[in-house]
């Protein structure tokens, strides 16, 4: 593998800490479509949040461009596009396949293209080769190769960065399976793990999810269960939790960019092939309709307190997918929020980390900079936020009206501190 420029194809949440940490080793250059956020990142500025200005300065051979034809002179290519799902749920591979033929018009001898995005297992030598092949006019595994890098970033976690996580590494050709390990080597300070073949590394990143996704169904089945029977999920979890082997995950809303899509991807396949998955999507229905199962259990406990929900206003704190991050991808809060409101209820939605435009362009939500206390009649902490948590319940609880619900959706705080908690 050529010891080349290296390309970074698309600078979100994952593209853009790489880009960061190979541009202090070698010439990198960031490339995304958007040219807003190529000029954000020209002047040091990173809307996510994942990189400080200090380490963007720190990447001194780095450079951002939306320029096509600045990718002419690189010989390594990362790709780090979203792979969302569409509105049936099935895998919608545009971003991929679109940045697969910006990189074959540039495709040049003995280059290397590395996948990082989510795929099912085969999508990058099916799906993505094929268009390389095509718009390059090379020949794959002769004239250039292909690497698959599954990546592992946390968005919002400033404990676990990307030198920190163990790196899967895989390639089209034993040697160059070794020279893509070798390559994430010199930034990966956790270590590296070579996989057989690059559908074996596919198929592992998707199954991280999948796990996860599986794991988070079944507490948040069991937190049905428990409600109908009237008792403390957080309390369950506790004292089976004193068992050494018990694996403590929580209830709540599964959104993000990948937990609660990457798992479709993976059935998607399956069933392609023939086969229809029980399991994942039993857990994926259970995971997708919580959102309807809080909002009613809300309603149900504010027309239990006051007889009514005529004219009753909610406030809802928080929107992105997970705490003390702007990311709103895939938020499931917008679920609850649309489910109240088919129920008549009007509902303001406070987040300071969310981005006001974004959230308005995405769900059309017109987000609330400053909510008035004592004037609603639920309360529901959708998102903990450190500003939420520092406030504690008492505080926040003033937002409502007398004989208002507080639904601490996370169990935050202490359960006599709340009147609902999942």
């Amino acid at each position: 593998m050529k010891q080349g420029k290296i390309a970074i194809i698309g600078l979100g949440y994952v593209g853009l800490p790489l880009a960061v940490e190979f541009g202090k080793k070698r010439d990198v250059i960031g490339f995304d479509i958007d040219t807003k956020r190529v000029a954000e990142l020209q002047r040091g500025e990173d809307r996510t949040l994942e990189v400080e200005p200090e380490e963007l300065s720190e990447a001194d051979r780095l450079t951002f461009s939306s320029d096509p034809a600045k990718l002419e002179d690189c010989s390594i290519y990362i790709v780090t596009v979203p792979t969302p799902i569409n509105r049936h749920k099935r895998p919608d591979l545009t971003p991929l396949i679109k940045a697969s033929e910006t990189i074959g018009a540039v495709l040049g001898q003995g280059d290397v293209v590395i996948y990082e995005s989510t795929v099912y297992p085969g999508a990058t030598e099916e799906d993505c080769v094929p268009v390389l092949e095509r718009v390059s006019g090379l020949r794959f595994n002769v004239d250039f190769f292909a690497g698959y890098s599954p990546e592992r970033i946390n968005p919002g976690d400033k404990q676990h960065r990307l030198p920190s996580i163990r790196k899967v590494t895989s390639g089209s050709t034993p040697e160059v399976a070794d020279a893509v390990d070798a390559l994430y080597a010199e930034i990966i300070t956790a270590g590296t793990h070579k996989a057989s073949s690059i559908k074996v590394a596919e198929a592992a990143k998707v199954i991280e999810n999948t796990q996860r996704d599986l794991n988070i169904a079944l507490v948040n089945e069991l937190a049905i269960i428990f409600g109908h029977l009237g008792i403390d999920t957080l309390d369950v979890l506790e004292a089976a939790g004193t068992k050494w082997n018990f694996i403590p995950f929580r209830p709540g809303l599964v959104g993000g960019h990948c937990i609660g899509v990457d798992p479709y991807y993976l059935t998607h396949k399956a069933e392609e092939l023939g086969y229809n998955p029980q399991v994942i999507l039993g857990g994926r229905r259970i995971n997708d309709g919580m959102g309807a199962y809080v909002a009613s259990q809300l309603l149900k406990a504010m027309l239990k307190r006051s007889g009514t929900t005529s004219d009753a206003r909610v406030l809802v704190l928080g929107v992105t997918f997970k705490e003390n991050c702007p990311d709103l991808r895939n938020t499931r809060v917008v679920d609850v929020v649309r489910e109240l409101k088919d129920y008549g209820i009007a509902v303001d939605v406070h987040d300071p980390h969310a981005d006001s435009e974004i959230a308005q362009e995405e769900y059309g939500l017109e987000l609330v900079e400053k909510p008035q206390g004592g004037n609603y009649d639920g309360v529901l902490l959708a998102v903990p936020h450190r500003e939420f948590v520092a406030l504690g319940a008492a505080e926040l609880r003033k937002f409502g009206k007398a004989g208002h619900i507080f639904y601490d959706l996370k169990s935050v705080f202490a359960a006599d501190q709340s009147d609902l908690r999942l």
